[in-house]
């Protein structure tokens, strides 16, 4: 295998939370494999675009970056161009048709293949495509470089078996695989043991953990397992579905210190009709009734959402009843999206598509409401006092304003007065003087500040790794090249 001494990567990352983390794993695979990070405003030898197919415009977003690096590696020798992620695993062999000066397609099954793809066409001369179409490791047997000292990302299963008629992410993620509990602690103690103080466990479905080995009651048994790990001080997960979520998490959530009293819960819409067409699984009903009993256990719980506006045949009485919903379940927060065709998938083919023109009214009318919403709950937290993981990057006016930022137990993010010695990964505690719509102020003096192991790493400037846990899995270090590939003939 050639030498990748001295070559430097870059990965960019778009889309969703599995993509961050999936990225993670992509560093640590390229750094296992020899190379190294390029600095700031340095020109990689390698670069990963990691892709998205679910957010809007993202065929159109992947072709523009990739114009944008044509003239980047004609002035470069040697550099290489690779396509991961979900718009590889549908786009395929087209990317190179039209981006033939990309080196490397890998999709979202066959993750730890990129070090010897790329050793593959280096060698070859020639671009190398390969998708499989179930999964080859659990991408956390792959080894991980961690983008924060604090804060990491902890995947209990991967893929998705629900039929959602807006969602193009099971044909590309493939079924529901889920890692055993053991295996999911023994990463979330790898991290502590670094210095990290806040885990996220991550799945396209987390509450329906357990259905591969199916054991009822799983993932709220693991939210207890998790709590119970010495020096962690956060849990937080993402993301539930409706129809899955169950009493027993709500108990788990309550009753964990550990765990945040903070929960994403997608609603889509507020109409049965809608949610009906969509395949979600669930009413209007029921979806209230799981936000009245989350608060019944956790008064201060911040529940935030999902929302899709304008779904092929939506009425404005379907519109109105989202905007009841939404009014009744005072969402802290809400990430609103206006549908889009998706190709592949069942609504893209449904009847009376909506012309933008409405989607548009209708959407500017919801993010009215939320704001004002999102505005009142933040109103009622001033005079608070909160406990904050202090972040990084998260205030883009902090330093001209004298502030520092950090998120609250609930997830709510607070920009606070600076002081002498407070760094990222650090914990303080402050009181509330002022809100806004996203997010809030603390003018006042620090009550307290601990210094902790996250913060003396970032300041170090450490960030963790994770060698791969994956209990009966295959281990990945550097890795074997794969055979030239046969010449055609």
């Amino acid at each position: 295998m050639t030498s990748t001494q001295n070559r430097t990567y870059r990965v960019r990352t778009y889309g969703c939370q599995m993509n961050v983390h999936d990225s993670e794993r992509l560093s640590g695979l390229l750094e296992d494999a020899g190379y190294t990070a390029a600095p700031e405003g340095a020109e990689a030898d390698v670069v990963v675009l990691n892709t998205c197919a679910v957010r809007e415009n993202a065929d159109n977003k992947l072709y523009g970056n990739l114009g944008h690096l044509r003239p980047v590696k004609d002035g470069h020798p040697g550099m290489q161009i690779a396509v991961g992620g979900c718009l590889a695993q549908k786009d395929r062999a087209s990317i190179v048709t039209r981006a033939p000066w990309v080196d490397v397609v890998f999709g979202t099954h066959n993750v730890g293949s990129l070090p010897a793809l790329l050793e593959r066409a280096r060698h070859n001369d020639e671009a190398q495509v390969e998708i499989k179409e179930a999964l080859e490791v659990f991408p956390s047997s792959l080894p991980a470089k961690r983008d924060s000292a604090y804060a990491g990302w902890v995947s209990i299963s991967v893929g998705c078996n629900n039929t959602c008629t807006f969602c193009i992410v099971p044909a590309l993620r493939g079924k529901e695989r889920d890692r055993r509990p053991g295996d999911v602690l023994a990463e979330v103690q790898a991290l502590v043991d670094q210095g990290v103080l806040e885990v996220t466990l991550l799945g396209q479905n987390v509450n329906a953990y357990g259905v591969e080995f199916r054991e009822r009651g799983a993932f709220a048994d693991l939210l207890r397992s998790a709590g119970r790990v010495e020096g962690l001080e956060r849990v937080r997960f993402t993301s539930p579905h409706p129809r899955e979520f169950t009493d027993d998490v709500i108990e788990a959530m309550a009753e964990t210190p550990a765990v945040c009293p903070q929960l994403h819960m997608p609603l889509q819409s507020g109409s049965d009709d809608v949610l009906r067409r969509m395949r979600r699984g669930y009413r209007q009903d029921r979806y209230l009734g799981i936000i009245d009993r989350v608060r019944a256990a956790m008064p201060h719980a911040a529940i935030t959402t999902d929302i899709i506006v304008g779904f092929p045949g939506e009425t404005e009485a379907d519109f109105q009843q989202t905007l009841d919903v939404v009014a009744a379940a005072r969402f802290a927060s809400a990430f609103t999206f206006q549908y889009s065709k998706r190709p592949g998938t069942p609504a893209a083919e449904m009847d009376v598509q909506l012309p933008k023109e409405v989607v548009q009214e209708r959407y500017l009318r919801l993010t009215a409401l939320q704001e004002e919403i999102s505005w009142s709950e933040n109103l009622a937290v001033v005079g608070r006092t909160v406990e904050l993981l202090v972040a990084s990057g998260e205030g883009s006016k902090d330093a001209d304003r004298g502030r520092l930022s950090g998120r609250a137990r609930d997830g709510r993010l607070v920009h606070f007065t600076s002081a002498d010695g407070v760094r990222p990964g650090d914990v303080v505690e402050t009181v509330v003087t002022a809100a806004k719509p996203h997010f809030l102020i603390a003018d006042g003096p620090l009550l307290s500040h601990r210094r902790t192991r996250a913060g003396d790493a970032g300041e170090a400037g450490v960030r963790p790794s994770t060698r791969g846990i994956g209990l009966g899995m295959p281990t990945v270090g550097v890795p074997v090249a794969l055979p030239p590939a046969p010449a055609c003939g």
